[in-house]
């Protein structure tokens, strides 16, 4: 049985397998310890057609907006956790020889099926539709801003969002701009 958040990845994973990427799930239920702090999983580690290995977060959330046009409305908040989990194995696996990218994936749910995609691509898995994008650790770590210190979550603004995102084939698939997807944005 699916739990809440469990869709997201499933979909993204479903994704991987329907593009032919490689890709290795992590275990969100085991926890490493790592420099003698318990340190949070990664959710996949992913092998792109181009380049060395990614570390994905994938981040899950609802958009019931009506158009993607301008990526308005899109919550792109983390929390303090997830980032320091992501530069703590983006390290170690990085150490092993090859350098490694982390990355958080954010899995928009499109609620309303009959959205303005403004030409985003779109992918659809168990009845749902998706949007696919990806930010770099180190871009969003370089913008982020506090949201609630209470929860320890953290956030980008809009503009930043719209200049750091990718979609998500843009850093996977396409092999002439794979390299570059994640410094130009």
């Amino acid at each position: 049985m699916e739990t809440s958040g469990e869709h997201y990845e499933l979909a993204f994973e479903n994704w991987l397998v329907e593009n032919r990427i490689s890709y290795v799930p992590v275990d969100q239920q085991h926890r490493c310890a790592l420099i003698r702090n318990a340190v949070k999983s990664f959710d996949f580690l992913l092998y792109p057609q181009v380049g060395g290995p990614i570390l994905a977060e994938v981040k899950g959330r609802r958009f019931i907006g009506a158009t993607l046009e301008g990526l308005k409305n899109l919550q792109c908040w983390v929390t303090m956790e997830d980032v320091r989990g992501l530069i703590q194995w983006r390290d170690v696996i990085s150490a092993t020889g090859e350098p490694a990218r982390a990355v958080f994936l954010f899995a928009y749910h499109l609620v309303n099926m009959d959205i303005e995609t403004d030409g985003k691509e779109v992918y659809d898995f168990a009845d749902r539709r998706y949007l696919f994008l990806a930010v770099d650790l180190d871009g969003y770590r370089s913008c982020m801003t506090c949201r609630s210190p209470r929860w320890q979550t953290v956030t980008i603004s809009v503009q930043a969002f719209r200049d750091l995102a990718v979609p998500v084939h843009r850093l996977l698939i396409d092999k002439q701009t794979a390299g570059d997807a994640l410094i130009l944005g």
